[in-house]
């Protein structure tokens, strides 16, 4: 498998689905909060295809929030909401199908089709109701990028906005690896690409183990009476350093 960066785009969208959960007081960040982030950027291909395919950003708003119940006041503890098991596969999804359409780079096209090709999460019954198949999707997304292409030497989400590669998540994995593991290492690499490094940290472990909030490494938090929300935002304020660095 080939690596695969991040546009800039994609990463503001992913910031943008933690605010969405706080918004809405989640404490976990779902398939549903990365459509409304997607929906709520305006400027990315992903938000062009789906206007080009007629749907209205506002009726798609509408039935999310109908759908999915707010959380109880307080309940959202820290910005270091951790990914469901939907969105972490969406992403994974979101690999697979910048492969297929012959990339090097995830952007927010790749991020919706994965959205849809996870089939069973609130974004793919949504856009699924809204008449967004994944093979409507896909042809409209080539039409968008060749259309773009075209137009401007200087793609939106060109793979320049993120230039340093780093190995994509089955380069990173030894032979028969864990589902848990699997899941840690995607939101290390999450972790990293939130904080703008060009490589993959130790810090982006420690980050993702905790958010994860089980396992070994909370347990023993917890016994040393260590504050996770704390440690969290610290691990994450010095990975940003790093990445400046």
């Amino acid at each position: 498998m080939q690596g695969y960066n991040f546009t800039d785009r994609v990463r503001k969208v992913l910031a943008m689905a933690r605010e969405e959960a706080a918004g809405l007081r989640h404490e976990y960040v779902g398939t549903e909060h990365l459509i409304l982030a997607i929906v709520r950027e305006r400027s990315g291909v992903a938000a062009t295809v789906l206007r080009n395919l007629g749907v209205e950003g506002e009726k798609l708003v509408w039935r999310i929030e109908e759908t999915v119940k707010r959380g109880a006041p307080g309940s959202v503890k820290g910005p270091d909401l951790p990914y469901t098991s939907r969105a972490k596969k969406v992403l994974e999804l979101a690999m697979t199908q910048a492969r297929e359409l012959g990339t090097n780079y995830v952007g927010t096209e790749h991020l919706l089709l994965g959205l849809i090709a996870e089939q069973k999460g609130i974004a793919a019954q949504v856009l699924t109701d809204a008449g967004v198949t994944l093979e409507r999707a896909r042809a409209e997304t080539m039409k968008v990028l060749r259309t773009e292409v075209h137009d401007s030497h200087d793609r939106r989400e060109s793979p320049s906005t993120y230039p340093t590669r780093r190995p994509g998540l089955a380069a990173l994995l030894p032979i028969g690896a864990s589902e848990e593991l699997k899941e840690v290492m995607l939101e290390a690499q999450q972790a990293a690409t939130e904080s703008g490094a060009a490589q993959l940290l130790p810090i982006h472990l420690a980050i993702a183990l905790l958010r994860r909030g089980d396992g070994f490494p909370n347990e023993a938090l917890e016994r040393s009476k260590g504050d996770r929300p704390t440690l969290i935002a610290a691990l994450t304020e010095q990975a940003k350093r790093s990445g400046d660095g």
